[in-house]
């Protein structure tokens, strides 16, 4: 296609490449106190639309205004995957969103599947303000963002409406102890609609001891759940994310390990007899015993 010299051509591609009203690179980063720490936005370096989002130096969410389906975070794509492959390609959905950040995921939902209905839990208000003002969303997309704690707004949702429900709460970098127990895994259940699945984004290092109690958490509420993660992580070679998933009913477990292993960033996918080994001798987290994910390492974000 030749190249346009009209200004509106250019305006055009100004709009596509900043995202309509969003925050430009030429403007800079910024930085923000809100209710979880201090925010940051950085310009990405490879992408002229995207953005980080950082809370007291941990990055939390990473947003291309010009395109809402890419997914720069190893852990985001992950959630992607499952997203992609909950229902059939297009069928909109009716996700829960538990821990919004920059929004990353629901994007990807609204884009890949129109019409999708979405509702995402975000504690910190003034982040969500933040976030709407500088990386704003798309005026079509059916997002609706309460600021509230992801377990309140669970425990709210009516029982059996929701496809997919997808826990991404950090406070800072640990994810809340009252959101890691079964009770919490119950109520996730309990929203879900029939063919619904369960994911959560956890971190953790070392022996992995918080990641193998979650598996038992969530396999004592689901009788089908797999973990995706970095091998580095599961060998404990290194501090990371680990998404897991859950359900009542089968896992696509084959298209879930072709995806994972087709990243940029290679990820395994463990199950079945693997997964029940690899949580071998771990407790689920009950409201009574439950503590929040491990405090990362000095440096892993640098």
């Amino acid at each position: 296609m030749g190249r346009s010299n009209s200004k509106a051509a250019r305006g055009s591609e100004t709009a596509a490449a900043t995202g309509a009203g969003g925050r430009t690179h030429a403007q800079g980063p910024l930085s923000r106190p809100v209710g979880s720490g201090l925010a940051e936005l950085r310009p990405d370096r490879d992408r002229p639309a995207a953005w980080s989002l950082l809370i007291d130096g941990a990055p939390q969410s990473l947003v291309d205004l010009a395109d809402p389906t890419h997914l720069g975070f190893e852990y985001q794509r992950r959630l992607g995957h499952l997203i992609d492959l909950v229902a059939p390609p297009g069928r909109p959905l009716t996700v829960l969103h538990l821990g919004g950040g920059a929004l990353t995921l629901a994007r990807y939902a609204a884009a890949t599947r129109p019409r999708s209905r979405q509702q995402v839990a975000e504690i910190d208000t003034a982040l969500t303000e933040l976030v709407r003002a500088e990386l704003p969303l798309d005026r079509g997309w059916q997002i609706k963002v309460r600021g509230g704690d992801a377990r309140s707004v669970l425990e709210r949702t009516p029982e059996g409406t929701v496809d997919l429900v997808i826990t991404d709460v950090f406070s800072g970098a640990r994810t809340p102890a009252h959101c890691t127990t079964v009770e919490f895994t119950t109520l996730a259940a309990r929203a879900l609609a029939p063919g619904g699945w369960y994911a959560a984004n956890i971190a953790d290092g070392g022996a992995l001891p918080f990641a193998r109690s979650q598996v038992a958490t969530l396999g004592a509420v689901f009788p089908e759940l797999c973990l995706i993660a970095d091998p580095a992580v599961l060998r404990g070679k290194r501090f990371g994310n680990l998404v897991l998933a859950a359900a009542h009913t089968p896992l696509p477990i084959a298209d879930l390990t072709r995806r994972a292993a087709s990243d940029p960033a290679h990820a395994r996918v463990e199950h079945g007899r693997a997964l029940t080994d690899f949580a071998a001798g771990a407790a689920p987290a009950t409201d009574a015993t439950a503590a929040p994910s491990p405090e990362p390492p000095p440096g892993v974000f640098r």
